[in-house]
């Protein structure tokens, strides 16, 4: 394993299914892995010879489109790091993305992006387009500056080492400025050989991709999952998920699963009960990962579409993966439970370092060949996440006499009420089995009181009316008392952040705004 490369995975399976679909786009065009390796090759080899280095950081910024994929594994295959950047990033933000990743140039489409440009003109980085027509890859520098000392031939020229520091990813992360993780071949190597062995990945699967490919779930579990299996992936045509031509692109491409986020689900099954589909693909499987889902919403969509849900746990510096629910053949799936982890040792340590025996909580720890050395350029969240020989995740929860993690929330995000430490997940669980609730989210604020009080938002169903009075009652009937929000905020909408998560603390300054000017501290996320 310390040997392999994400890029041989890839060759691999491209060499024994060189003929099958790889890479669609809805309604447009089809690639053959064959096909996708040879412009992968072509685009890296203008790369090299455009002037990019073995160890250059390439920002890409892109909707989720061919040209992002052929870009993002050429910067690869090139030895240099790709960093996919959010298009709907500000131009301080791309500045501040840019410099802090140390990138040497800006891949965009050739239709580009303002915020992006302008800040890379600011940093004084080169800017290349990437077209993509008849099923050929051709890049135009705006900088005639951009060339390279030398050129060569033959990408065989270039051989990818499993140390190359590959992907560089910002995480979310509970703190104002996010952390930079450095992922090397062997990380997204191991990662991507988990996800293709723990859901059976074969070359007779296909997806749709519902998530952006800047974030690293859909591009690791979505897209290089089902690649390095020889399976196929289709892009919508509008470049990012929607709801309105999901299952028709579900049936039309033969699809036999996907991986989304809560939020996700949540919109697909609003849709099934107000606007239902005909018929439904028959699915091995529904993923779900990146936030906590509700017992409810799992059953409703297994209940729905007639395929398990599996729920999965996942962080940027694992590249991914960490635990996940078994396919049926392979155990049960328990609600509200983010299943065995995979591929990686799995420990539950106290503040001392200390392993946890089973139903007891403690911080979730991991260590394997999947986890990132240490964060760039950040020795103090170094020293703290990397303590006893293992990663902390901040992640508080529990192994079950099973082996099954449960998740209680995040350690800065436990709400502390008065000296009774709530958990956030809890309490949206039983918001989200209420029948007239669509969405829901719990907060801590500042409360003189109590230092910290519970508030919710929640989003009604279509047509549904349910007032504050209603969600309290239905709390106190379901909650211990301590647990039951003060205040419900009821709205049409909740700020996400761009990969679809809910950050509380981003959440309760939201809502907190409306009504005073109270200043809610920084945590939790």
């Amino acid at each position: 394993m310390e040997n392999m490369t994400l890029t041989a995975l890839l060759k691999e399976s491209a060499g024994k299914f060189p003929s099958r679909r790889a890479l669609s786009v809805s309604g447009k065009f089809d690639l053959t892995h064959s096909k996708l390796q040879q412009l992968i090759d072509q685009a890296a080899l203008s790369l090299v010879n455009s002037g990019v280095k073995p160890g250059d950081f390439v920002a890409l910024t892109y909707p989720n489109s061919v040209e992002f994929v052929i870009m993002f594994l050429a910067v690869i295959r090139a030895r240099a790091t790709a960093v996919p950047l959010n298009a709907a990033y500000t131009a301080e933000e791309f500045e501040f993305y840019l410099s802090d990743s140390e990138s040497k140039i800006l891949l965009t489409s050739p239709e580009g992006n303002a915020s992006a440009q302008l800040a890379a003109k600011k940093l004084n980085l080169p800017h290349t387009t990437t077209t993509f027509s008849n099923e050929e890859i051709t890049l135009s520098s705006t900088d005639s500056d951009l060339k390279s000392d030398s050129s060569i031939d033959s990408i065989s020229k270039v051989v990818n080492e499993a140390s190359d520091v590959a992907l560089f990813l910002h995480t979310s992360g509970t703190t104002s400025r996010p952390k930079g993780v450095p992922l090397t071949q062997v990380n997204l190597a191991a990662s991507v050989q988990n996800i293709r062995s723990v859901y059976k990945l074969s070359e007779s699967d296909s997806t749709v991709i519902v998530l952006p490919l800047f974030h690293v779930h859909g591009l690791m579990c979505g897209l290089l999952g089902s690649l390095s299996a020889g399976a196929a992936v289709t892009l919508p045509a509008a470049g990012r998920f929607s709801a309105t031509t999901f299952w028709s692109d579900m049936i039309k491409y033969n699809a036999t699963w996907y991986t989304a986020v809560p939020t996700i689900h949540q919109i697909i099954l609003e849709r099934h009960v107000n606007k239902p589909e005909p018929s439904y693909p028959k699915l091995r499987f529904i993923r779900s990962c990146s936030a906590s889902l509700a017992p409810s919403i799992l059953s409703k969509l297994e209940e729905s579409f007639g395929a398990p849900v599996l729920e999965a746990y996942a962080m940027t510096e694992a590249a991914h993966l960490m635990s996940t629910n078994p396919l049926p053949e392979n155990g049960p799936h328990k609600a509200g439970s983010v299943g065995k982890p995979v591929g990686q040792e799995m420990a539950i340590l106290d503040d001392n370092g200390v392993q946890q025996p089973a139903q007891a909580s403690g911080e979730v720890c991991i260590r394997g060949p999947n986890v990132t050395k240490g964060y760039k350029n950040n020795p103090e969240a170094n020293k703290a996440a990397f303590r006893f020989g293992w990663f902390h995740t901040g992640d508080l929860g529990f192994l079950d006499s099973d082996g099954y993690l449960h998740l209680v929330g995040r350690i800065k995000e436990l709400i502390n009420r008065g000296g009774e430490k709530i958990s956030p997940i809890e309490v949206d669980s039983v918001l989200l089995s209420h029948p007239d609730v669509a969405q829901a989210v719990s907060f801590g604020v500042p409360d003189d009181k109590y230092g910290e009080e519970i508030n919710c938002a929640i989003i009604p169903r279509e047509g549904a009316k349910i007032d504050e009075a209603e969600v309290l009652k239905f709390c106190k009937n379901n909650l211990a008392t301590f647990k039951v929000p003060k205040k419900v905020f009821i709205t049409d909408s909740v700020p996400k952040t761009a990969s679809g998560k809910i950050q509380r603390r981003i959440v309760a300054e939201h809502f907190l705004s409306q009504i005073s000017a109270a200043k809610v501290p920084k945590y939790g996320a």
